[in-house]
């Protein structure tokens, strides 16, 4: 899944930093530019306000949220839930083109929901378990 949001990064203009995380707000895996500590803190960000999107738009009868947008001074964050069990995160900087962004995040969202199992979220969570150091 790496190499699929590494390609994400280098094919979108404009994007700098893409994860995925889990529902939990895990990171699963990210882009080369994300660091490992800010992995973990952009995962809580994204599954946060995931679940707070979803909660209100339940709450008020309008859908499933599909996407949320940040404007920033320089840039944008994006995210974007991927299934039930999952979300996609991703930092632009603010020349991009927000309709190529959010078209591209639909796609690879559709493309990867069906790879991204409950089995392969579960492996992924291990191998980047077992790679933290132990305090």
């Amino acid at each position: 899944m790496t190499w699929l949001l590494n390609d994400f990064v280098d094919k979108v203009h404009g994007v700098s930093h893409a994860l995925i995380t889990s529902s939990d707000g895990f990171p699963l895996t990210s882009s080369a530019a994300v660091r490992p500590d800010d992995a973990e803190q952009l995962a809580a960000i994204a599954s946060g306000l995931l679940s707070l999107a979803g909660s209100s738009a339940a709450l008020y009868g309008k859908g499933a949220c599909e996407q949320i947008i940040i404007r920033l001074t320089r840039g944008y964050f994006l995210f974007m839930g991927i299934g039930t069990g999952a979300g996609l995160a991703v930092l632009t900087g603010p020349e991009c083109d927000m309709r190529v962004v959010a078209y591209e995040m639909t796609q690879f969202v559709t493309n990867a929901g069906h790879a991204l199992t409950p089995e392969l979220r579960a492996d992924l969570r291990r191998v980047l378990t077992a790679r933290r150091p132990q305090a």
